[in-house]
């Protein structure tokens, strides 16, 4: 039987580096991607071990062409995306490269699996600041949205763009909404006193 194929968009942070191990694990090739994967050390792959056995290609999701030549090339069975701007406070400062590299990039990776008409799953990394503050009460997945950052609207409109396709053209396509999380790999951009509450907790 063929092993499966992945294409990780944004592999080299924590949650991709994660993603990679987890299918390499369950037999699956993966290729992920990376701006200038030439320039990257992919320090994360390396910490986890994996560095040789992930395939690293270059792509933007600002390019077009780029972005349908790869996936035609890695020929995945499965895409994630887990790329993009990812600071909520940089986003009001660069609003449009967030907007650009999330919402944009989703619509640019749909419209390639569209283009190529292969049955690739799509999974799409969203964050809980779509809910914006919800006070005490718990969001869940029938929470209305109230986006109150240039990084949460942007999520928000590449969620809703996803639900669009999968409804207009039967892609098999989805977001997870994610709260936060943190792991040892992303233990060095934190501050001392957050990192010391991770340690311990």
């Amino acid at each position: 039987m063929q092993a499966k194929r992945a294409l990780i968009c944004g592999v080299s942070g924590q949650d991709g580096a994660y993603l990679a191990k987890l299918l390499l694990e369950k037999g699956y090739v993966v290729v992920g991607t990376s701006r200038d994967a030439s320039a990257s050390t992919f320090a994360n792959l390396q910490q986890l071990g994996i560095r040789q056995a992930v395939e690293t290609v270059s792509m933007s999701t600002a390019d077009s062409e780029g972005v349908l030549s790869t996936i035609r090339n890695a020929a995945p069975d499965e895409i994630y995306y887990l790329a993009g701007q990812s600071s909520v406070g940089l986003s009001f400062e660069q609003p449009v490269e967030t907007m650009e590299s999330i919402a944009l990039g989703a619509v640019r990776l749909l419209e390639a699996i569209r283009f190529l008409d292969r049955p690739i799953r799509f999974y799409n990394a969203g964050t809980s600041e779509c809910f914006g503050d919800s006070g005490e009460v718990r969001a869940n997945e029938t929470t209305p949205f109230c986006p109150r950052s240039p990084y949460a609207v942007a999520k928000a409109s590449a969620h809703q763009l996803i639900a669009t396709y999968r409804e207009a053209y039967g892609l098999y396509a989805c977001t997870g909404i994610l709260f936060n999380h943190e792991s040892p790999l992303s233990l060095e951009r934190l501050s001392p006193r957050r990192l010391f509450a991770v340690r311990l907790g």
